[in-house]
């Protein structure tokens, strides 16, 4: 069975500094496992690591995609799948990082995703979209399906859509599909998840949104409104629909940078509910003064648990 290390937690935690430091003593190559950072152009807003932070170590599913194209969870299942058997044909261990979680699941437990699109219901579902407005579809999805549609933005269309499509083709909703799903893993992994006191990681996030303006996050959201893809659905990820109503005069740089820290500072704390109830996780809290220590116990644990298999 092939081997994986698997490194989730909330946003802004340190995954991917401990991904790097691993990767450089295993030896390891490191693939993303955040559902944003396949887009090209998304660069500070999505915290892709950059050039001088891989230091050499070798990145996969990062800039794959167009801000405007569609990239589902079953694509990247295949994708990471692929480069997990490639990086073990190399007598490397894949490390398997980000905070999206059912990305995440789909690889460890390998999903079937047999389902496939109905063109017809698409179109006539495509049709009642301009017709009724996303309002009229989300609030029957809410009624057939209300715990996906709490995991569904209302303005993500195609997300609507494909729930909607779905259930009318199989006459199951997608939360039922889940939860058959068989839950044993496809590979020799450790899952290593990273916490931190609550105030500590808010002060972190807060910290990192500052760094990101500092960057230039005002001026990568300005480049990918000028090409055209304001009403793309990328563009309803955090750290960009924040930034947009302050480009279009909507409201003041201030507002805009407090409402992005508030809206990740929201999404971490249902990033860490979520991996506690859905992954067999081993916990490491992270304090200002402890990573070197957490990084040897990591390290040894690894050893441990990978080789004992």
């Amino acid at each position: 069975m092939e081997k994986l290390i698997v490194i989730v937690g909330p946003t802004a935690v340190g995954k991917t500094k401990l991904s790097i430091d691993l990767a450089k003593r295993l030896p390891a190559e490191i693939i993303s496992g955040d559902s944003m950072q396949i887009y090209k152009g998304m660069d500070i807003g999505t915290g892709k690591v950059t050039k001088s932070e891989a230091a050499g170590i070798p990145h996969y599913m990062i800039d794959l995609k167009e801000p405007h194209e569609s990239f589902s969870v079953a694509e990247y299942k295949q994708l990471v799948q692929k480069y997990i058997t490639e990086i073990n044909s190399r007598d490397k261990l894949p490390i398997l990082v980000g905070g999206s979680g059912l990305y995440i699941q789909a690889v460890l437990y390998n999903f079937q995703f047999a389902h496939k699109r109905d063109d017809k219901i698409t179109k006539k579902l495509e049709k009642r979209l301009k017709k009724e407005g996303i309002d009229a579809l989300y609030n029957e999805l809410k009624r057939i399906d209300f715990e996906q549609a709490k995991k569904i933005h209302p303005n993500n269309h195609r997300r609507v859509i494909r729930a909607l499509e779905i259930y009318e083709t199989t006459g199951m909703t997608m939360s039922e599909i889940y939860k058959r799903q068989k839950r044993t893993p496809k590979y020799d992994h450790i899952i290593i998840g990273l916490e931190m006191e609550r105030q500590s990681l808010y002060n972190q996030i807060n910290q990192r949104v500052d760094q990101m303006v500092r960057d230039g996050l005002i001026e990568e959201v300005k480049r990918l409104l000028d090409k055209g893809y304001e009403d793309a659905q990328s563009m309803q990820a955090i750290g960009y629909k924040e930034i947009i109503p302050y480009l279009k005069g909507e409201t003041d740089l201030d507002s805009a940078i407090e409402r992005l820290k508030r809206n990740t500072r929201r999404y971490a704390k249902r990033q860490y509910t979520w991996f506690k109830n859905k992954l067999d996780v081993h916990w490491y809290c992270l304090t200002t003064t402890n990573y070197e220590e957490i990084l040897n116990d990591i390290l040894s644990d690894i050893r441990n648990i990978l080789e004992s298999k």
